[in-house]
């Protein structure tokens, strides 16, 4: 397999590894949203978010988009959707 690939698999595997990025990941799946508003349905920082969505962002799962005064996170593929759906009917 090509090294690049390998990479890039890996990243997405320890982005998911992390029960908080996750649901950071489910939520965005129904609704994109910001820091802000991901902030108010967790028990984490405002900075702890922004350190997942980094996270969610480098390994490709999500991308920003400015909204005025605020950015919104998006999923970047919609097989991601489908994706959580797997790993949910696992569990």
């Amino acid at each position: 397999m090509n090294k690049i690939k390998e990479n890039k698999r890996i990243r997405i595997i320890k982005a998911l590894a992390h029960e908080e990025r996750f649901r950071i990941l489910e939520l965005i799946s129904k609704n994109p949203m910001c820091v802000c508003e991901l902030n108010e349905m967790s028990e984490y920082s405002q900075s702890n978010i922004s350190q997942h969505l980094k996270i969610l962002r480098d390994a490709d799962l999500i991308y920003p988009e400015k909204d005025g005064n605020k950015v919104n996170y998006y999923l970047a593929d919609k097989k991601i959707i489908d994706l959580i759906k797997t790993i949910n009917y696992l569990v």
